[in-house]
């Protein structure tokens, strides 16, 4: 069954209004493809439906602003959805599955409840080895042995101090109490701000046909990692940007997790710390359109990238940024993944079914759970790349320089208050009917690349011109120099 629009209540048309959208344009989306897909007890369908439709309604308005056209028709399809925001799940390189988590990158139990570990990267695990006076050698029996007798917050607080990332498991009810829960409430789901002086409105040249993309000729300097950044940045890439991904040498990313999220973009090293590579850096600013971080706030104040200072260099910028916690509360500076805020805003303890009781005031008997795909990570990706879409319109109008400020803990508290009035929170979803079950097969295609035979799924963003795949496939990272096209 196909629905047009979002309705009166909807998660697309709140992101849409986060947005600072026309309301009248959610009428040209319509939607559909198999019902009961990403089961949960929370609504994770609809946000991911939310947050794809606005990233192509955004984009298709952009279209519409350069060509002098009507605005393309935005279909959003739950199975294209449903498979992207499984991509990393459904990536094969070779026919090997890609690595995941790793084996101290779990729950574990506590005296008093259980706490979140992640240890996906090697500094990381050392620095949770080290906190609890292990061994570098120690493996899941000594972890779980030295957690078994502490208590999850005591966890939290001496992990997060060695500078490694472990988060107690907290039921909503004790997020919401929480001065962090309560900094992230009080905030939108995103913030927009003008910075600096309001110069002339950006002139972006006509697209030369219905087959050009949005984004094309704009530069994005991309200073992300992990998932929902790289997101944001595929997605750019996809529809036309030249997107030049930079990371630390000393700080490499999984080859893996690019292989899944570097479609369409090139891949450096550069050292911000050195001379040579800041000086680098400048450069690239000199003739960037779009820069898109996704580190801690303060992470890159020491280089001189806060957002005002880059206003102050590159004026007329979109700055693009995202963080765990977001940028107030006591948390806001700690480091933090999909997984991570799942624990502490209480959804593993609504995926869980658990409830707080008699000697159990925390509500975390457990085992938590989690959610069926990292939609914290995707449903914010999507939505960073709507927002510089959107910035970039309202530029051609207004000018000036644009901040656009989004977190995962913002995006967790949205779902756990309803994107959408489809799935009451704390009420399972179904999984599809017999005989409607999803193939993600349509949804998937094979790519030769440098890194062998890829299969990946395609993008979930569609609309009348778009893409219905990425231009180029993802080669190894920091194989590119760090120079523009």
């Amino acid at each position: 069954m196909e629905q047009r629009g979002g309705g009166a209540h909807s998660g697309t048309d709140h992101a849409w209004a986060a947005l600072g959208g026309d309301p009248a344009l959610t009428g040209r989306i319509t939607r559909g493809g198999p019902p009961g897909l990403l089961p949960s007890r929370l609504p994770v369908l609809p946000l991911a439906r939310a947050t794809v439709a606005v990233c192509a309604l955004a984009a298709a308005e952009l279209t519409a602003r350069r060509d002098g056209g009507p605005l393309p028709a935005v279909r959003v399809d739950d199975g294209a959805v449903a498979t992207a925001f499984l991509s990393e799940r459904q990536l094969r390189v070779d026919g090997r599955a890609p690595s995941s988590f790793a084996p101290l990158s779990r729950f574990w139990r506590t005296a008093d409840g259980w706490v979140r570990t992640h240890a996906n990267y090697p500094h990381h695990r050392a620095r949770l080895l080290r906190a609890l006076c292990l061994p570098e050698s120690a493996g899941p029996t000594e972890v779980e042995a030295a957690l078994a007798a502490r208590s999850a917050v005591e966890t939290e607080e001496t992990v997060y101090a060695a500078g490694g990332l472990a988060v107690a498991v907290r039921t909503p009810a004790r997020w919401a109490a929480h001065p962090q829960g309560a900094a992230v409430a009080a905030r939108r789901l995103l913030t927009r701000a003008t910075l600096g002086a309001v110069g002339p409105p950006r002139t972006l040249p006509p697209l030369a046909g219905r087959s050009a993309l949005p984004a094309a000729g704009l530069r994005v300097l991309d200073l992300t990692r992990v998932i929902a950044g790289p997101v944001a940045t595929r997605t750019l890439a996809l529809l036309g940007a030249d997107v030049l991904r930079l990371d630390a040498p000393q700080l490499p990313e999984s080859q893996d997790a690019h292989t899944d999220t570097g479609f369409g973009k090139r891949s450096a090293a550069l050292d911000l710390g050195a001379p040579a590579g800041r000086a680098a850096f400048e450069e690239l600013l000199a003739g960037a359109d779009v820069v898109v971080t996704g580190y801690r706030p303060g992470a890159l104040d020491r280089f001189g990238l806060t957002p005002e200072e880059l206003a102050e260099r590159r004026p007329g910028l979109v700055i693009a940024r995202l963080s765990a916690w977001g940028d107030d509360g006591p948390w806001a500076g700690r480091r933090g993944f999909d997984s991570l805020v799942q624990a502490a805003t209480g959804i593993a303890a609504l995926e869980a079914g658990e409830v707080p009781g008699p000697g159990d005031p925390a509500g975390t008997g457990g085992p938590p759970g989690a959610l069926p795909a990292q939609a914290l990570d995707h449903g914010t990706g999507y939505l960073l790349a709507a927002a510089v879409f959107r910035a970039l319109t309202e530029q051609t109008r207004t000018g000036g320089t644009c901040l656009a400020t989004l977190s995962l803990a913002r995006t967790a508290h949205w779902l756990l208050h309803g994107p959408g009035d489809e799935a009451p929170a704390g009420t399972r979803q179904q999984p599809a009917a017999p005989g409607a079950t999803h193939d993600p097969a349509r949804h998937l295609r094979e790519t030769d690349s440098p890194l062998g035979r890829l299969r990946h799924a395609l993008p979930p963003v569609s609309f009348d011109g778009s893409p219905a795949t990425w231009a180029t496939p993802p080669g190894h990272c920091a194989a590119d120099a760090p120079v523009w096209r």
